[in-house]
């Protein structure tokens, strides 16, 4: 039998704890923190695309809990690759925007049947599988303006603290300006949001190990608890319904071979190619923006061997497609986890293994209300906006492509718009400064690409 000691090595060995200065407890702190913060995906994914998937014989309820097991599983397996092939701590699961994308889009407004939407996916994995294994794709992003590299965090960290705020009902829509404050004094779920991230603030300023999921965990028991004590009615602070566990999934695996069937050539094209462009830049933002927040990256602002969690990226979207779900990709919320202090790949194998877990506890999973999680975003936004420092504001080769980078993200709701402005307006500047000497071939090809990926996603081209 082996020694526990021994096993301890092994696994600080294979992980090579000692490089990264880290231990065990860290990494399971952090792969835990993580996954809470990403543990919404189990539920909202299912919401989105069940709006667009229905199968014969099977009730909607049926067909959610199919979605939920398809994203559990797509989930764990990309989080499982990184950890192990990566030995990065980014935890993976379906992507929110693009799942949106699939069923309003491609599906309900222009009428693609969902097992060939599932195809289009498949297709776009298989294309990134062949491109991360002969490193075309670290490639392309080592192309990325230096400018756009080091803003790309503070631009997540913005974006991360908008969607924080509406999700705990601080920030509303407003039609004079767009958003503006919600009625924080007289609704409960601001009220609780708030005192919990107060809390957690607390818990963080005084260096607490484990502050992000203190502060999400005793949120959602005081939300439960004011619910069962009479305070507020059911449903306000807790969830309406804890959905019944349903493991057969068979009418969703393998969908995506029948979607290959009386396809129209260039509306699929299309499809791919949209996926493709979002999905690519986007894993590229969160892998360079988290990057940066740990401290990752070289001097020259890439990631070392970045070849790997693209790979893993590639494979997930592949397997996610397989049994059924949309694109998978790299978590924002993987910060979370860096900011415990995760550095390499057993954050992100806790992540899977949680994920797996979660197949037997769906309901204490989703009785986590929203709003609770969302509070680990609003503190990392905060704490992701140091990556301004690394912008060199005085001149204007790096203030304008870094501003828009920064600014475009949480306006357009998109890392991929973020790094598509940043990306358009870096060799115009260098070029009106009389530097165009100085700019690469392949960053003009970026540029070009990114009014191409403009033009089909803001362009009408989509159908809206």
């Amino acid at each position: 039998m082996t020694d526990p000691s021994e096993r301890q090595s092994r696994v600080a060995s294979f992980f090579e704890f000692e490089k990264h200065g880290t231990d065990a407890k860290t990494e399971v702190v952090a792969g835990v923190t993580t996954f809470l913060t990403m543990s919404y995906i189990i539920v909202v994914n299912p919401a989105i695309l069940s709006a667009a998937i229905s199968i014969d014989g099977y009730s909607d309820g049926q067909v959610f809990q199919m979605l939920a097991i398809a994203t559990i599983l797509a989930a764990a397996v990309g989080s499982a690759v990184m950890a192990l092939y990566a030995n990065r701590p980014f935890g993976l699961a379906p992507g929110m925007g693009l799942n949106a994308y699939f069923a309003f889009t491609v599906v309900i407004t222009l009428g693609i049947p969902w097992q060939t939407a599932l195809a289009a996916v498949f297709v776009e994995g298989i294309i990134f599988i062949a491109m991360s294994s002969v490193g075309a794709r670290r490639y392309i992003i080592e192309f990325f303006p230096e400018p756009v590299k080091f803003a790309v965090g503070a631009g997540i960290g913005l974006f991360l603290l908008l969607l924080g705020l509406i999700e705990i009902n601080v920030a509303v829509a407003d039609e004079a300006t767009l958003v503006s404050l919600g009625n924080v004094a007289s609704d409960p779920v601001a009220l609780l949001a708030l005192a919990g991230l107060a809390f957690t603030i607390v818990l963080y300023a005084k260096g607490v190990t484990g502050s992000i999921i203190t502060g999400i965990v005793a949120t959602a028991a005081a939300g439960w608890g004011l619910t069962l004590a009479g305070v507020v009615g059911g449903g306000v602070l807790t969830p309406d319904g804890l959905p019944p566990i349903n493991y057969d999934i068979t009418p969703l695996l393998g969908a995506f071979v029948g979607g290959f069937q009386n396809i129209e050539p260039v509306s699929f094209a299309i499809v791919v190619l949209t996926f493709f462009f979002v999905d690519f830049f986007d894993t590229a933002g969160t892998l360079i923006g988290v990057s940066q927040f740990g401290d990752f990256l070289d001097e020259d602002g890439n990631l070392p061997e970045m070849e790997k969690p693209l790979m893993a990226d590639a494979i997930a979207t592949t397997f996610g497609a397989v049994v059924g779900t949309t694109t998978v990709t790299t978590y924002v919320e993987s910060s979370t986890g860096v900011e415990e202090g995760g550095r390499t790949g057993l954050t992100a194998l806790v992540v899977a293994l949680l994920f797996l877990a979660s197949l037997v506890v769906v309901p204490v999973v989703a009785a986590i209300p929203t709003y609770a999680s969302y509070l680990g975003l609003v503190l990392v936004g905060l704490i992701m906006l140091q990556g301004v420092t690394d912008i060199e504001w005085a001149n204007s080769d790096w203030l304008i492509p870094g501003g828009l980078t920064i600014v475009m993200m949480p306006l357009t709701a998109s890392i991929a718009n973020g790094i598509a402005a940043g990306i358009i307006s870096y060799p115009l500047v260098k070029t009106a400064q009389g530097e165009h000497g100085s700019v690469h071939a392949a960053q003009w090809v970026l540029a070009v690409s990114f009014v191409l990926y403009f033009y089909v996603t803001a362009g009408g081209v989509m159908g809206g």
